[in-house]
C-alpha cells in the first residue's frame, strides 16, 4: 500500500511540475502537439495532402501517437536519475519511477486524444463502435513505452551520452514512421520493412480504425502486442541484471 500511495504521488508531482509556473497549466499538454500539428499541416499538406482526404487528421493521428512515444520513453529514460536523492533513501522498487513517468505521459496523451476526436468530428470522419478497438493499440503502447523507459533508464545511469544518441534515434524514427507522407510511395517490399518499425504498427492500426473504417489484419494485432511484449521482457531482464548496480553510479 506504501508503494501505491508513493506511485499517486510521483504521478501527481510529474504532472503538476511539468506545467509549473506556466500560464496555461495542463492546457499545453494539449496545445503543444496541435502547434506541432499546424506546422506539419502547413509544410507537408502541400506536397503530400492534396489528393488525400482526411490529410490533416492522419497528420495529427501519426503525429499524436508519436509525440506520446518520445515523451513517455524519454522520461522513462530520466526517471531514475531524476529520483536519485529518493533512491538513496529509501529501499524501494526503482522500476516504480519508470512506471509513474510513463503515466504520466499516457494522461497527457488522454487529453489530447480528446482533441483528436474533436478535430476527427469537425473534418467528417466518420464515428462508430470500432473505436474502442483503439483501447488495443493504446496498452499495447503503454506496455511497450514501458520496456522501453527501463531498458533507457538502465543505460542512462551508466553512461550519459545515451540521452543524446536517443535524441539522433527518435528524429531518425520520426522520419521512419510515415508520419506526414504515406507508405504507398514506396514499392511493396520496401512498405513491409516499415512493419519493422514498431512505432509505425501502432500507428497504422490508430488510422486503419479512425480513417479506413476497419479494424486491421490478425498479423498486426499479433506485432502490436509482439512489439509490447518483445519490450517489457528485454526491459524487465536488464532491470534484473543491473538493478543493484544502480545506486553505486547516481
Amino acid at each position: 500500500m506504501d508503494f501505491i500511495f508513493l506511485f499517486e504521488e510521483l504521478v501527481k508531482c510529474d504532472f503538476k511540475k511539468k506545467y509549473k509556473r506556466t500560464f496555461l497549466g495542463v492546457f499545453w499538454s494539449m496545445l503543444g502537439p496541435m502547434l506541432h500539428l499546424l506546422v506539419l499541416a502547413l509544410v507537408f499538406t502541400r506536397f503530400f495532402g492534396r489528393e488525400m482526404p482526411h490529410y490533416i487528421i492522419y497528420l495529427f493521428a501519426g503525429n499524436l501517437l508519436f509525440f506520446y512515444f518520445k515523451e513517455s520513453t524519454n522520461g522513462g529514460m530520466q526517471a531514475l536519475r531524476a529520483n536519485a536523492n529518493i533512491i538513496k533513501t529509501i529501499k524501494i522498487p526503482k522500476y516504480i519511477f519508470v512506471l509513474s513517468k510513463n503515466t504520466s505521459s499516457l494522461i497527457s496523451f488522454s487529453l489530447t486524444l480528446i482533441i483528436f476526436f474533436v478535430f476527427a468530428a469537425i473534418d467528417g470522419v466518420d464515428f462508430s463502435l470500432r473505436f474502442f478497438a483503439l483501447l488495443y493499440p493504446i496498452i499495447c503502447l503503454f506496455l511497450f513505452n514501458i520496456g522501453a523507459g527501463l531498458i533507457l533508464s538502465a543505460f542512462f545511469v551508466f553512461f550519459r551520452d545515451v540521452q543524446y544518441l536517443y535524441d539522433i534515434f527518435t528524429l531518425i524514427l520520426m522520419y521512419l514512421s510515415a508520419i506526414f507522407y504515406t507508405t504507398d510511395l514506396f514499392p511493396g517490399q520496401a512498405q513491409i520493412l516499415f512493419l519493422l518499425n514498431p512505432v509505425y504498427v501502432y500507428i497504422l492500426y490508430f488510422r486503419t480504425v479512425t480513417l479506413s473504417g476497419m479494424i486491421p489484419s490478425l498479423s498486426i494485432h499479433l506485432l502490436c502486442v509482439l512489439y509490447a511484449l518483445i519490450a517489457i521482457t528485454a526491459g524487465s531482464m536488464i532491470y534484473r541484471k543491473y538493478n543493484h548496480l544502480f545506486i553505486n553510479y547516481m
